[in-house]
């Protein structure tokens, strides 16, 4: 009989599972929560930092779910990086539901079979083969290299109008995935499985390869939502390995990484450099035979490369041992090395609050912000630009 599900919430208090030691090996190795043995044999206490996925083993399953109530404001934040436009409108809502992959997986299952259902799109894909004839060009010097100059079989390139295109094979990749996910409704896992059915000429994209490449046009619009979706779906982390006898499965997004992509690009998008330019992790350095690296999330240089302003996005506030304020070390140590007067700490509202110090003799200003992320998109991203305007009006003023 399978065990209740271990539901936690993200940044949410810990809570106590019975669990064998093959189970809590598993899910210790596992980075989506944290696992430590109590004073009780078999009873361990279960805790969520800052990630969010499900994790399954035997007949164990651990959910950890977003601390954003609303799905589609977390799906927004996902696929910002990716697509600004992604869902800015609400072009494409997720239904309601308690977890992110399941409710990502009904929305994949419609969205897929509405781009599909006029027939796949085709394109033309460029494919090197050896051929016992003539088909497109020969390869003279793979022919020669490679084959030694023999007749058979010959080397060639040629053009060939497929359905395996790259389109297709994200939408195939996709499906794979949340197929795997438990939790999906009936109704949706019968519209990924006849998804998979008319993709079935499409290359499986192995697993650990790159995804492919696409670019919208006019051509494939019918398929923008479903490649936009089911990027954000592929954007997860999966894992599949075995753990003793326990064969342990799962996906998680780290929202850390999702804040600080969000941030930096809005941030990016929200300021105007003129002939500068925004780089992200550009590395400076604290001391003067540059051996401490120093890496922040975004830069503003000006048009002869000078520091303009610094940012660094932290979906939660460090605060390693001994360093209860570690961010603000770490943005004092910027704009030190940078001559800033002022350094701006993005934070996820809940998180941390907004408060502004003022460095003791010394001139630098660190800017904590808080974004509020239940906002809905328009306001999010008005609040990125209120940011962007105060760091470089600041900068213009001096």
């Amino acid at each position: 009989m399978a065990k209740t599900p271990l539901i936690l919430i993200e940044g949410g208090p810990a809570r106590s599972a019975h669990l064998s030691l093959t189970e809590y090996e598993a899910l210790r190795s596992l980075t989506i929560v944290d696992v430590a043995p109590t004073l009780e044999p078999g009873l361990y206490s279960v805790s969520a930092g800052r990630k969010i996925g499900a994790v399954s083993f035997g007949d164990m399953e651990v959910i950890v779910r977003p601390k954003i109530a609303d799905l589609n404001r977390l799906v927004f934040l996902l696929g910002y990086s990716l697509h600004r436009d992604i869902w800015r409108d609400d072009q494409v809502r997720l239904t309601q539901a308690d977890d992110l992959l399941p409710a990502l997986a009904e929305a994949f299952s419609r969205l897929g079979t509405s781009a599909t259902e006029q027939g796949l799109l085709q394109g033309y894909r460029t494919i090197r083969d050896l051929m016992p004839v003539v088909r497109g060009r020969i390869l003279a010097g793979e022919q020669m290299s490679r084959r030694y100059g023999l007749p058979v079989p010959l080397a060639v390139e040629y053009d060939d109008y497929t359905v395996d295109i790259a389109e297709n094979r994200l939408l195939l990749a996709a499906a794979h995935r949340l197929l795997s996910v438990p939790g999906v409704s009936p109704a949706a896992r019968r519209r990924l499985q006849r998804l998979r059915i008319s993709l079935a000429d499409v290359t499986t994209l192995a697993r650990g390869a790159a995804q492919p490449a696409w670019a919208p046009s006019r051509l494939n619009s019918r398929y923008h939502n479903a490649l936009r979706l089911a990027e954000i779906v592929l954007a997860a982390q999966s894992f599949e390995h075995r753990a003793g006898e326990l064969y342990v499965t799962g996906f998680m997004f780290d929202m850390w990484k999702v804040f600080e992509d969000f941030v930096c690009v809005a941030l990016s998008d929200a300021i105007k450099v003129g002939a500068g330019r925004v780089a992200t992790q550009l590395p400076i350095y604290l001391d003067g035979e540059n051996q401490v690296r120093m890496k922040p999330d975004l830069t503003v240089l000006g048009s002869r490369g000078e520091v303009k302003a610094v940012f660094d996005a932290k979906y939660k506030a460090e605060r390693p041992e001994g360093f209860p304020n570690a961010d603000v070390y770490q943005m004092l140590a910027y704009c030190t090395v940078t001559g800033l007067p002022d350094g701006h700490l993005v934070y996820a509202k809940g998180n941390e609050y907004p408060v502004t110090y003022a460095v003791r003799n010394s001139k630098v200003v660190v800017h904590c912000h808080a974004l509020d992320l239940s906002l809905k998109p328009s306001d999010l991203i008005a609040q990125i630009v209120a940011i962007a305007d105060l760091a470089v009006r600041r900068e213009q003023l001096k």
